[in-house]
């Protein structure tokens, strides 16, 4: 999602020391390195991968990749050239060395960010990546002597690596994504997926970077071979039923979708209908069941095993310790939501790497959400276009949809996404699949009792985030369908009258939702949409006046731009509904005094700009709102806040600001003084 949009969003996760490296072993804890006289420890380390010996250049790469997790430590290994000390240890003839510095550059590149990703980029370390990817591939099909008791280091697990790394420096650089596409990468990646029969993680890792280096890639379809479809289509068929099988199908189906236009319009519509039906059985799955099935599954195992409650017991915090290692990361290397050289930089925060290899149904679990999480993002990339950036069009507004700036370009909502109207072959499909109805349902808050088993079970609790995000995802999927089928298809005015009622309940059910961003930006953006449609259809809205204000005062603390323009939008809709009706003009002055008050004080233009548009559509005309305009004192309000609004475009405009915004800005000026006219006519 924009995830680019949305969906475009691929959302970084941070990685951690690769499995199999006995961390242990450094002798040296994180907090003791902190301790060091002299501050850092990448001088040492990094001379350590010199050494004559594989073991100790192994311990150097351990070491550094367990140490970047501190995302301040980074900066010291950047400035002693560590990308171009660690990358050929890719290529060294120990398993080991390369399986370690691949999880070192691997972790590196997740927890720098975009920034250092193309400062890796330009150190070259794609030219060893490359190299150490096709040797891994070669070796795959060459038996290899059996592996001794205990050995953990393997080509599949030296590939797995580095795929992860591959898809770090794609997700944030299209450079790479460029080296990517000369290189003929997808190759080996067709390769690894070929794997998933035999090594399953190293599938997942490859589908996963497969499904962000397709993404709005032109070279990419306009080269991809039959082969790569093949693998695709067989994974696509598969009908193992684990979660992990769930999630390599939802993968491989938006892999598809990104590829799709390089097929036949007869070869699309067959693709498009199976990769539906693959998002419409990872949808249909119930989280809220499965997940205490599983939990119930584990304590059931675990409580079989001959290990000790107190081994048991350490089990789970260690698996707790794993957890908030990456809780943190979540906030320290964190993956900036901004454009990286023209692709989106995206937060992915899958961390079911990170859990302990015996807690098999907790990886489930965290498998499920995210094979839903991505179906969701899949569906919102299918209901919008990918014509204009991110960026142009995100902070962008206008209560009236339809209206043309002065050169022509229409205005859109502040949602993400552009909607488009599907086509009807598509629309067709995603209706018989269920899609809408699904996607409804995962909107919903999370089950009570999933709620309370990942709440009480420390290693259960990283699910929290990611049940939230699957509901986030959900109301952002529901904006965007709302925007492009039409009314019927979702049920009419009853169906209508319910997806309201949900919503509604949504935003009032929980104190702590009206504090959460990422949620208010989903849930304005799909309440705004279904607003405007029961407007257009002359149906009664669902709020209360104290619901409605409440809403508003809640989203107008929002440091989101688009929560609180979406939130602008539902006032400007309900007020200009309200004003046909007779015995509202109460109503509308509460609605009016906060559309002024945000028009005056607020410091963003666009969201100045949206008050003053959803005030023109509530105060247009009608007798109440005749009436509520004379007791807010609407014209001498307009005419006093009229010179700053002027002064601050002037001022503030250029520079701050798209040409989109400034264009819209422009017209919401040339509309002040014309609503002010108007005004003046009806007083005189």
């Amino acid at each position: 999602m924009q995830m680019g949009k949305t969906k475009n969003t691929k959302f970084k996760r941070p990685q951690f020391s690769p499995d199999g490296i006995a961390v242990n072993s450094a002798k040296q804890s994180v907090d003791e390195i902190e301790d060091d006289e002299e501050g850092s420890p990448a001088a040492e380390f990094l001379d350590k991968l010199e050494s004559p010996s594989a073991d100790l250049r192994e311990y150097a790469c351990a070491s550094i990749s367990r140490v970047v997790q501190q995302s301040q430590i980074i900066p010291g290994f950047l400035q002693r050239d560590a990308v171009r000390k660690i990358g050929p240890l890719l290529l060294d003839h120990s398993l080991a060395v390369r399986e370690t510095a691949a999880g070192a550059l691997r972790n590196l590149s997740a927890c720098g960010g975009p920034e250092v990703c193309e400062n890796m980029v330009r150190q070259d370390v794609l030219t060893p990546l490359i190299a150490l990817m096709r040797e891994c591939c070669a070796g795959f099909d060459v038996n290899p002597p059996p592996a001794k008791r205990g050995q953990k280091h393997t080509v599949e697990n030296v590939a797995n690596e580095a795929v992860n790394l591959l898809w770090n420096l794609c997700e944030n650089s299209s450079t790479a994504v460029s080296v990517f596409n000369k290189a003929g990468l997808v190759d080996a990646l067709l390769h690894c997926l070929e794997r998933h029969h035999q090594n399953m993680e190293l599938a997942l890792s490859a589908a996963h970077c497969l499904h962000t280096v397709s993404e709005e890639n032109s070279d990419l379809v306009c080269g991809v071979n039959s082969a790569l479809f093949g693998v695709l289509d067989n994974i696509l068929s598969s009908k193992q039923i684990s979660m992990e099988h769930t999630l390599l199908r939802t993968l491989a189906a938006g892999s598809l979708w990104n590829l799709k236009n390089s097929l036949s319009s007869a070869q699309q519509s067959q693709t498009v209908s199976a990769l539906v039906a693959t998002l419409s059985h990872s949808l249909s799955l119930d989280a809220g069941e499965l997940i205490p099935d599983l939990w119930r599954a584990e304590s059931a195992r675990l409580s079989k095993d001959n290990t000790s409650a107190t081994e048991s017991n350490h089990t789970d915090e260690q698996a707790a310790g794993h957890m908030a290692e990456a809780e943190m990361m979540e906030e320290d290397g964190k993956i900036n939501g901004g454009k990286a050289n023209g692709r989106k930089a995206k937060k992915n925060n899958d961390i079911s790497d990170l859990l302990p290899r015996d807690r098999l149904e907790l990886q489930e679990a965290s498998s499920l959400l995210s094979a839903q999480q991505t179906s969701l993002e899949i569906v919102v990339n299918m209901c919008c276009s990918d014509e204009p950036s991110d960026d142009e069009w995100e902070e962008m507004s206008s209560s009236d949809e339809s209206e043309m700036c002065a050169d022509g370009m229409t205005d859109t909502n502040s949602s993400l996404f552009s909607p488009l109207c599907l086509s009807a072959e598509l629309h067709t499909t995603l209706l018989n699949h269920s899609i809408p109805q699904q996607v409804l349902k995962k909107a919903e808050f999370p089950s009570p009792a999933a709620l309370e088993i990942c709440s009480k079970y420390p290693s259960w609790k990283c699910l929290l985030k990611k049940m939230h995000r699957v509901q986030c995802r959900a109301l952002t999927c529901l904006h965007n369908i709302l925007d492009s089928m039409d009314t019927d298809s979702l049920g009419g005015a009853s169906g209508l009258q319910a997806v309201t009622q949900h919503l509604s309940s949504l935003v009032f059910s929980s104190s702590e939702a009206l504090k959460d961003e990422e949620f208010l930006e989903a849930v304005t953006s799909a309440l705004r949409s279904l607003l405007q449609i029961l407007a257009s259809k002359n149906m009664p809205q669902c709020m209360t006046p104290h619901q409605l204000m409440s809403f508003c005062e809640a989203a107008s603390r929002c440091e989101l731009v688009s929560v609180r323009v979406n939130a602008l939008a539902v006032l400007g809709i309900t007020g200009s509904s309200l004003a046909k009706e007779k015995d509202t003009a109460d109503t509308l002055q509460l609605i009016g005094n906060a559309l002024l008050n945000v028009a005056t004080k607020d410091p963003n233009l666009v969201v100045c700009g949206e008050a003053l548009d959803a005030l023109f559509d509530v105060f247009a005309d009608g007798d109440e709102a005749e009436k509520a305009g004379k007791h807010i004192n609407l014209l001498s309000s307009l005419k006093a806040l009229q010179p700053g609004f002027r002064a601050r475009l002037r001022k503030e405009g250029r520079g701050n600001y798209s040409p989109d915004q400034l264009c819209v800005l422009d017209n919401i000026r040339i509309n002040l003084k014309r609503f002010i006219g108007y005004l003046e006519n009806l007083k005189k």
